[in-house]
């Protein structure tokens, strides 16, 4: 598993075909693909997972695409997540109606998947800038995703990988509460079975490590909610 945790895209397009070209195309270029065929599968996926972007077509069965980017956006807990809008309405006052309801992007069906790749990265640059290298600060911690390096006042810390994709995912996001399933969904990945306790236990070996030149403790614990960074 790399140094930072691969991250993740909830692709919600109907279109079976449409929607295994897009998953195949995402695990290619190393994210971590989650698909929904509905408006409403995708809501309870996007809770159960909490992605890094979102892939979401406008049309849809049940809740409409244009719907779930609304809910997204609405709630202060989603607003941050990329949207980027597949549609097949080419027309003008169909993109600013997109834009407008919250999409960060808006693509016209059909699509260039190479294209549409570039603008997931581009996106993700925003919310997951430890993916691509991207120096990252917290008070006196500094992690550089490149050189698999922190530091905290100066001193270097020692971290194991799994305790440096915890940091990163912190550091990404300051503030943000994580519950124990989110942290084990972003840094061991949906398929590798692990007891949620074990997110406690290396949670307390990051803790010791970042107070091991007497800095003090910078991971708040949310007592029935997890854990956040600040």
């Amino acid at each position: 598993m790399s140094a930072v945790a691969q991250p993740s895209v909830l692709v919600v397009e109907d279109e079976p075909a449409q929607r295994e070209v897009l998953a195949y195309n995402l695990e290619a270029e190393g994210f971590r693909v989650v698909t929904a065929e509905s408006g409403d599968e995708a809501l309870v996926l996007f809770e159960e997972t909490a992605p890094d972007i979102v892939v979401l077509d406008w049309m849809l069965p049940g809740v409409s695409g244009i719907e779930i980017c609304r809910r997204l956006k609405m709630n202060t807990a989603s607003r941050e997540v990329p949207v980027i809008m597949l549609s097949a309405r080419s027309e003008e006052v169909d993109r600013v109606r997109g834009l407008e309801t919250g999409a960060d992007d808006y693509v016209v069906k059909p699509y260039s998947v190479v294209e549409l790749m570039a603008r997931v990265r581009t996106q993700l640059r925003r919310v997951r800038p430890a993916t691509v290298g991207v120096r990252l600060e917290f008070d006196d911690i500094v992690l550089d995703a490149e050189t698999h390096r922190v530091t905290r006042a100066g001193g270097e810390i020692k971290l194991g990988p799994t305790e440096f994709r915890l940091l990163s995912t912190f550091m990404e996001k300051p503030g943000r509460v994580w519950s124990r399933d989110q942290l084990l969904d972003r840094v061991w990945g949906r398929d590798i079975y692990v007891d949620t306790r074990t997110v406690d236990v290396h949670i307390g070996r990051l803790r010791k490590a970042l107070g091991q030149n007497g800095g003090g403790d910078p991971i708040r614990t949310v007592r029935g909610a997890g854990y956040a960074l600040g």
